[in-house]
C-alpha cells in the first residue's frame, strides 16, 4: 500500500531555539531522515548563537537546502564565500560560518544538515 504523510513546521516534532532569541529550528522527522526549517533573525550569525550549542570553530554540518526567504552569507573556512537569497537552492560543505544580511528574516528549509544541529553537545 503506497503512503502518503503530511506534517505542518508549525507543529513540528522538535523546536530548538537559538541563543539570544535569534531564531528557532523547528524539526520533523521523516522516515528519510530529519528536515529542518530555520528561521533566522536579523542579527543572527552562527558563530555567535549556534557555535556555544555545537561546541565546535565552525559549522560541521552539510547543508542541502532552499532559501524560502531573507539573504544569507556564508563563508567557509577556506575564505571561499557566498551569498544566498529568496529561491536559491544551496549545498555547503562542513567548516563554516554564515550570518543573516540586513534587516530580513532569513527562513531556510534544509533536509540533510539540521538532523543534530543546534543540540547542546553537552
Amino acid at each position: 500500500m503506497a503512503q502518503i504523510v503530511r506534517k505542518n513546521f508549525d507543529d513540528a516534532d522538535e523546536t530548538r531555539p537559538f541563543q539570544d532569541d535569534k531564531g528557532r529550528l523547528d524539526v520533523i522527522q521523516t522516515s528519510g531522515g530529519a528536515v529542518g526549517r530555520a528561521v533566522f533573525e536579523p542579527g543572527w550569525r552562527w558563530s555567535e548563537h549556534v557555535k556555544p550549542l555545537a561546541g565546535t570553530d565552525s559549522c560541521e554540518a552539510a547543508h542541502t537546502g532552499y532559501m524560502v526567504s531573507g539573504r544569507m552569507n556564508v563563508v567557509m573556512d577556506d575564505g571561499t564565500s557566498e551569498e544566498y537569497g529568496p529561491g536559491d537552492f544551496m549545498q555547503i560543505e562542513p567548516g563554516h560560518d554564515a550570518w543573516v544580511v540586513g534587516d530580513e528574516r532569513v527562513v531556510v528549509v534544509d533536509w540533510t544538515g539540521f538532523g543534530a544541529y543546534a543540540k547542546s553537545s553537552g
